[in-house]
């Protein structure tokens, strides 16, 4: 089968080797030198053992050996998955058991966190990125195993609202959907064109809308190793940038910068952003330098981006997401199934060829998800007259913060095992700065105090699940009739959280 990432690789190496495929700091990879640094990656793999449809961990910070290694375990049959580096040792360990990984690939700095994973549970092998940083130069290489169209790609990992993490399979098919998909529409992305990526690769942004949605395209990819706003802003012109995806607070960020006010963004078609609302001012301070802030709505499973305010209505409707993709629909509806009336809020739901055809291995939540044809977001929205889609809530429990997508029971359940603690419930509280935060509610019966529970969940948990807000309460939390606790009485109650208690951290 030739419709692969690897083929794409393959293609753009063969006709415009020179053309530089990746740029980092003051490095850049051609091509050429990607397809053969990949395919050597690829081949090392495939002598060491690893089968077509093995699973392969990749962990690691934002660097050149991060996109050669993940083409290569592409190229060689397995599936990529994609391994949070923030995430600590028993959150790692749940996602390599759930994908069952049989190796995770890192660097030498985030070894010993892998250790510790792989010593909580069953044996899988450690690789170090150095093994592969040296195949980086050699002879010209073409090596690749194809699989098949709905052969799983990629397992990208996301929290859900029960607390257990689930791996979003993308195939062949899907990625290659969503890449034809975004080209024909205002993405800003296409053939030779070049993005800026101050995300981090393991997410969906940096995968697929970064990395993998360059390789097919044959553009190229301005990665950042960290975020640092004033130096986007100057590569935004420095290397006419078409495009640029993030958070509200990429953007906002970027905008306060001194470097803001003279950069050249006369290049960029699109700037596309999620995750959070957008402030008013945020938009008006990116319109002044002649860019439209495209809100999205989109989630992994559907690819990321489902829908997209479009250029023509950025400022007139900045509330909205648009009323779908060419190919990907969205509608609202009723509890009952039936599409909600305009302003009526129901439950968002999706379907087009950038849809996941499940989740790995777990059948229960795949059919939950996936209904006659349609996936279910479990998000709360509504649509207007015109069809345009605006994001009300989430139906599911999750804390978005940053942009980062954090269930509740997971910190409950850490929280949980302190002794003393009685109940917790966490829930969001508003951050300037993230979006959202978690705050944590919680009774107790012993001697724990506010810094015993931080810290506490500091050992356990990557520090963006950390608790911003904890507060301890002497009366029962709320239950309803069932005896289950009412997390609508406590958001209500806790509504203004953020201004009524003190941030810990």
């Amino acid at each position: 089968m030739s419709a692969t990432i690897g083929s794409a690789l393959a293609w753009w190496a063969r006709t415009s080797g020179d053309r530089a495929a990746i740029v980092i700091e003051d490095e850049s990879l051609t091509y050429r030198e990607l397809q053969d640094w990949s395919s050597r990656v690829a081949r090392d793999l495939s002598n060491s053992g690893v089968n077509p449809g093995d699973r392969v961990g990749l962990l690691g910070p934002n660097s050149m050996e991060w996109p050669a290694i993940a083409l290569g375990v592409i190229k060689s049959g397995a599936v990529l998955v994609p391994l949070n580096p923030r995430l600590k040792p028993a959150e790692l360990r749940k996602v390599v058991d759930d994908s069952g990984a049989i190796t995770v690939i890192t660097p030498a700095e985030f070894a010993d966190g892998v250790e510790a994973a792989k010593a909580l549970g069953a044996s899988f092998g450690i690789r170090d990125f150095g093994e592969f940083t040296t195949l980086r130069n050699g002879a010209v290489d073409d090596y690749r195993i194809d699989t098949e169209p709905e052969d799983p790609t990629a397992l990208i990992f996301t929290s859900g609202s029960t607390g257990l993490s689930k791996g979003v399979i993308c195939t062949n098919r899907t990625l290659l959907n969503i890449v034809f998909e975004a080209s024909l529409t205002e993405e800003g992305l296409r053939p030779g064109s070049t993005s800026l990526l101050v995300l981090p690769l393991v997410f969906t942004p940096g995968l697929v809308w970064g990395l993998l949605m360059t390789t097919v395209l044959g553009g190229t990819i301005v990665i950042e190793k960290e975020f640092v706003p004033g130096r986007a802003a100057k590569l935004l012109g420095e290397h006419q940038v078409q495009a640029i995806f993030g958070v509200p607070l990429i953007f906002d960020a970027i905008s306060r910068s001194q470097e803001f006010a003279e950069a050249d963004l006369s290049s960029l078609r699109t700037a596309i952003v999620g995750g959070a609302a957008v402030a008013p001012a945020l938009l008006a301070r990116w319109a002044d330098k002649g860019v439209a802030l495209r809100q999205i709505y989109g989630m992994t499973e559907a690819g990321g981006v489902a829908t997209a305010t479009p250029v023509a209505e950025a400022f007139d409707h900045p509330d909205s997401c648009g009323n779908g993709s060419i190919f990907t629909e969205v509608k609202v509806v009723r509890a009952d199934g039936t599409e909600a009336d305009p302003g009526e809020q129901g439950e968002i739901l999706l379907r087009g060829p950038g849809v996941t055809p499940g989740y790995w291995n777990d059948e229960e939540s795949t059919a939950a998800a996936l209904r006659d044809g349609w996936l279910h977001s479990g998000d709360l929205g509504t649509r207007d007259k015109e069809g345009r889609v605006a994001f009300v809530d989430r139906l599911k429990d999750l804390i978005i913060t940053g942009g980062i997508n954090v269930s509740p029971v997971e910190i409950e359940r850490v929280i949980g095992e302190i002794d003393g603690v009685d109940e917790v419930v966490v829930i969001a509280a508003a951050d300037q700065r993230f979006g959202e935060t978690p705050a944590a509610i919680v009774t107790v019966s012993g001697d724990v105090d506010e810094a015993a529970i931080i810290e506490h969940c500091d050992r356990l948990v990557a520090d963006y699940k950390v608790p911003r807000y904890v507060v301890i309460r002497d009366e029962p939390l709320p239950r309803l009739p069932s005896g289950k606790l009412s997390k609508t009485a406590i958001r209500s109650e806790y509504a203004d959280v953020a201004e009524r208690f003190v941030k810990r951290r």
